[in-house]
């Protein structure tokens, strides 16, 4: 089992086996800021997203999902209930367990409302897509969540890769962006990543009012990228690519353009994290140079 299960099912261990849905995801929430802030060795278990009720993890929920399937949790509308009787926290690093046990002596008595509120004071971005922030803040407490909302007032190109990070910290980078369109210039939009198949990517990203396209036809078969373990066959693959597909693509090359005239902020995306290993950046560059287009814009890798 994924030692990042461990954690949810210590935390509801703590707290009698059974926690509502909206003060689990604020308690996981603080936890992982807990261990941000002690510098805590290792990758964090979980990322965030600004949602309907404030910080909300889609790869937390997967999780809990796949544990009701293995019968180890139960979930009714409201709640999650530990059914599985392992001892978990006796299987928790010493880090990780008086992190947790922090979290439940400072916000156990909290409600769901309640810590909803601390979550918005403390960190006001995370409350910026909230349903519930006009109903529990203050004029002056809006004020700042408001202040935290990203607002671009250029119109600017970029490109992301999602090799290395959580579904959460991606989606993160195009909200804090402000980035009004991704648009996913992979051949074959699938992953065994959770949540960076075509389905699932852009149901996520219409959750955070991001809209999604895919332009397969500027992408590259993943049968032309085997092998590639030299600058060279980097260089020669891109080349290849420059020359063959882009010349052929000059038409989804405008509508890409046009797209970015149209919502100012767009984003490409593909896997890679480093910019020089993937067709993105040549694609950037080709619709920055399109003819009599004009391009005034900036182009930026995020």
């Amino acid at each position: 089992m994924f030692y990042r299960r461990k954690i949810i099912l210590s935390l509801l261990q703590l707290f009698d086996g059974q926690v509502d849905k909206i003060r689990l995801q604020k308690l996981l929430f603080l936890f992982c800021q807990q261990q941000n802030r002690v510098g805590s060795a290792g990758q964090r278990y979980y990322d965030f997203i600004p949602y309907k009720f404030g910080c909300y993890s889609y790869s937390a929920n997967a999780d809990m999902t796949a544990m009701v399937k293995r019968k180890m949790l139960n979930e009714d509308k409201k709640s999650f209930e530990k059914t599985d009787p392992i001892d978990y926290l006796k299987q928790l690093k010493s880090d990780d367990l008086k992190l947790l046990q922090e979290v439940k002596a400072n916000y156990g008595n909290m409600s769901a409302t309640a810590l909803m509120k601390h979550t918005y004071l403390n960190f006001p971005f995370y409350a910026i897509r909230s349903e519930a922030a006009e109903k529990i803040l203050s004029k002056v407490e809006l004020e700042e969540v408001t202040k935290a909302k990203p607002n671009g007032n250029k119109t600017v190109l970029f490109t992301i890769g999602y090799e290395g990070i959580s579904l959460e910290e991606y989606l993160v980078r195009l909200l804090k962006n402000d980035v009004k369109v991704l648009v996913d210039v992979r051949n074959n939009p699938l992953s065994m990543k959770y949540g960076f198949s075509k389905t699932q990517l852009k149901k996520f990203c219409e959750s955070l009012g991001i809209k999604y396209l895919h332009f397969p036809e500027v992408g590259i078969p993943s049968t032309q990228r085997q092998a590639l373990n030299t600058p060279s066959d980097y260089e020669n693959l891109f080349a290849n690519y420059r020359t063959i597909n882009l010349s052929r693509t000059s038409d989804t090359q405008i509508e890409i353009l046009n797209l970015l005239k149209q919502y100012y902020r767009i984003a490409l995306t593909c896997f890679e994290a480093n910019i020089c290993q993937c067709h993105r950046k040549h694609l950037a560059e080709a619709i920055s140079q399109l003819d009599g287009t004009g391009f005034e814009y900036e182009v930026k890798h995020i």
